[in-house]
This record gives structure tokens, sequence and C-alpha cells, in this order.
């Protein structure tokens, strides 16, 4: 008998190679190749002579989708992320670190939806038992809505044909397996043609289904991030998993805009919106040197956050550069512009940045807040009480613009701040003090203790 051919599968990229080898050749990943058998052939390959002509019908004759069959989430902040509400047939992929609070906003969600049409929440992780434990926690429920524990994609597709349920969440992909594949749950192949199971089977029957999914340290989505090519809407909900804000952000969405972003606090009783983050964000703030409140933009959602900025003489050759919330990279630029154009000296100095509240900062805009914290913490002077910052720096130390300058101002002026410094504006206003570049912002707005 001859012997069967095996393959050997990378599971980070995906690639397939005919033998093991310490290294995948396509991406370079190390011990990255699990041995899997093929493909089945003969009657289980697809033939091509199975394939028919398409009806195409003319673009006026196609139906549009009613945005008005949409259901709501009971969470309104999410439902404007989602591009308001779950569409019927879509899938949805939630992804984020362990513990970050995808299964309790998913219950949440679950219990709300449930009560305008059935639901069927999947738990391959836990079992219905201790899922019922965790909504009488969040005291959610449901008439419509039911539990079931499975790891396997073929049950849960059969579930779905079967027209039962309007919305399926699966939670998570990470323990879902297709029992005709030999390789362990959570590898690249089982993640892969599980999620097109499930996805068949809820564009056929028009049935939400939302899929759960982990980030790994690397930032991406079950290793690879091989599902965010085959869902409909990528959520990702960022943040600190032992406390601050959550941050509920779309990075992909085929039904609504991806500018849209929403936070979250975890309470006792699950997940809820924070109706004026700037004012919890900045309400424990001291206006000593190396803080600086920046206007930064979540989305389409202006917020004030304190930027924090701690220099020291480092007691090694070689000087430590920390950030917490802003990429460490961009610290680095930015620590070689203001020693560059501003004659400021940290060669010798450890600089630490924090941003208040467990964000992540992904504006541009943020560039003047950091310096200016750095500085502030650098030569022991501080900002005058009720100024607000941000500003794009350039390598040459010029100011650039930020976008939606006016809801920044506006969000500052309601938390009673008097001016801000930022790039010169277009029409004139007297609540900007404008500076063209980063040697004329130090100079002129930090005054000694």
């Amino acid at each position: 008998m001859a012997k069967a051919k095996v393959q050997f599968i990378c599971q980070q990229c995906g690639a397939t190679h005919s033998k093991w080898s310490g290294r995948c050749d396509q991406c370079g990943s190390w011990n990255s190749l699990v041995e899997q058998a093929p493909a089945a052939s003969g009657a289980n390959a697809i033939s091509r002579s199975t394939g028919g002509q398409l009806k195409a019908l003319h673009l006026s004759e196609v139906a549009i989708d009613s945005v008005s069959d949409r259901l709501t989430t009971g969470l309104r902040e999410f439902d404007d992320v989602l591009g308001g509400g779950l569409m019927p047939g879509s899938v949805i992929l939630v992804a984020g670190q362990p513990g970050i609070g995808k299964s309790t906003i998913l219950l949440q969600l679950a219990a709300h939806t449930a009560s305008e049409v059935p639901v069927l929440y999947v738990s391959g992780e836990e079992s219905a038992g201790q899922v019922r434990l965790r909504a009488d926690r969040l005291t959610v429920g449901g008439e419509n809505l039911s539990l079931a524990s499975s790891t396997s994609a073929d049950d849960i597709a059969a579930t779905i044909r079967g027209s039962q349920y309007k919305v399926v969440i699966v939670d998570s992909m990470q323990t879902i397996a297709l029992a005709e594949l030999t390789s362990a749950p959570g590898t690249v192949s089982q993640i892969t043609n599980a999620a097109n199971l499930i996805i068949q089977a809820a564009k056929a029957t028009n049935t939400t289904v939302i899929l759960v999914g982990h980030v790994t340290k690397e930032g991406s989505i079950a290793g690879p991030k091989v599902l965010e090519h085959a869902v409909d809407v990528v959520i990702n909900l960022e943040g600190d998993r032992y406390g601050g804000f959550k941050i509920a952000r779309a990075i992909k969405n085929r039904y609504g805009s991806t500018s849209e972003a929403a936070l979250f606090e975890m309470t006792d009783k699950g997940l809820t919106a924070v109706e004026n983050p700037s004012a919890a964000l900045l309400a424990e703030r001291q206006n000593t040197d190396g803080s600086v409140v920046l206007a930064t933009v979540e989305g389409n959602r202006p917020l004030l956050v304190e930027i924090q900025a701690l220099v020291n003489k480092t007691h090694f050759g070689y000087p430590k550069r920390t950030a917490s919330g802003f990429d460490i990279n961009r610290l680095n630029v930015l620590i070689a512009v203001l020693e560059r154009r501003t004659k400021l000296s940290l060669s010798d100095n450890d600089v630490y940045i924090n941003v208040v509240g467990g964000l992540r900062l992904q504006d541009p805009a943020a560039d003047l807040a950091v310096c200016m914290a750095i500085a502030s913490a650098a030569a022991g002077r501080r900002l005058e009480n009720g100024a607000v910052v941000f500003g794009e720096v350039g390598l040459s130390g010029e100011i650039r613009s930020a976008t939606l300058s006016e809801r920044r101002i506006n969000e500052a002026k309601k938390l009673g701040f008097t001016y801000s410094i930022a790039p010169p504006p277009r029409q004139a206003d007297p609540f900007i003090r404008s500076a063209k570049d980063l040697r004329e912002a130090l100079n002129t707005f930090l005054k000694n203790q």
C-alpha cells in the first residue's frame, strides 16, 4: 500500500511545505510547521466540470439591503461602531486580548437582542453553566436566549443552517475545529476552514454571526490575521485588561464607517458606556512639570487625555526610553527632534512617557503634547493652568495642522480650558495661541514654577 502523503502548514503565514524544517521559508518563523493530512481527493475534490454560467443582473435591477432591518445591541455606542446595528447575514469578528471583556460585552449584546429575535450563544471555552453564572452576575437574560457548549464547527454550521436562530455568537474561534482535519484547534488550517464553513452557513440562511478571536502578543488575531479577510466587520476591543477604559474600534466595516470608536469601562454590571470620558480622565490631574493635557480624537469623538513625562539621569551607559500607550519608535523620533532642533540635551537621561487611563494613542497630533511634556520634565517647568495642546511635529521641528481641530477646541472649552497651544489656524481664533515650530512653543509657553 502506498504511503499517504503529508504536508506541513506554517501556523504563522499558512504556507504549505512538503517536508518539515525548523524555519518557514515564507515568513521566517521558527518551529511553526505542523504536520497535517492533505485535502481529500476524488469524489470530495472540486471538479472543474461542475461549474455553471453565472446569472448576472443589471446594476439597476439589484435589490438594496434595507438598513432599517438592523438589530440594535442595547449599547448605542457599539451600534455606532457597527454602522447602526447588526446587519442580517453579516459575519462580525470581535477581537481583543484575553480578559479584555469580549465575552462580557457579547453576553450583554445577546441578552438585549434576544428580546427581539432568537439568539444562540455557543461557548467553546466554557460550559453552559459557567456562561449562566456570568449572566446571573451581570443580571442579564432573555426568553429567546439559548446557550450551548461545543467545539465542533460542523455542529455549529448545521445549527445555523437550521434557521432556528437569527443571531449566533461563537466564543471563540481558537477552540473550534473540523473533524476531518487532523491539526489541533487554533491552528491556521482549523481556524480558516472552520470559519469558512460557518460563514457559508450564515450567508445561506441570512443569519448574523459574531465570531470571537484572541489577539496575540504580536497584535495579530489567532496567530495570523486570517479571519479579517473572510468576515464583513472587524471590531477590535483595546485597552488595559486590569483597569481603565476599553475602546471598541472598527478596523473593517462593509456596512458602515471605520472612523467611529466607543469607550467603555468595566463595572459589576458589565461594560458600560462612558458619558464624559474627558472629565473622568482629568479628574485626578495635578498641574506639575511633565504633565500636559492633549486634545486627541478617538474615531470622531474628541477626548482630553493627560500625557505624563519623567526625565531622570541614567545610571547606565545607554539611556532608557519607555512609553505606555504611545509608540516607542515615534518617541525615539521626537526625542531626536528635541535634541536637534531645540538644543535640549537628553542623551544622558532616561525618558518615560505615560498616557493616563490606559489608552493607546494613534493620533499624529499627540506629537506636540509629548514633546512639551518631555521638555517640561527635563527643565522643571510647567504650563500655565487652562492649557490644552495638540499638533503634529515634523523632523524640522515645525508644527503641522491636525484633523478635526474644531472638535478638539470645543471639547476643551466645555471642560473650562482657556486656551490651546496648536499650529497656526486658517482663520483667526482667540482661543488658539499658535506656534510655528517646537522651539517657539517651548520658549513661549513653558514657565518657571
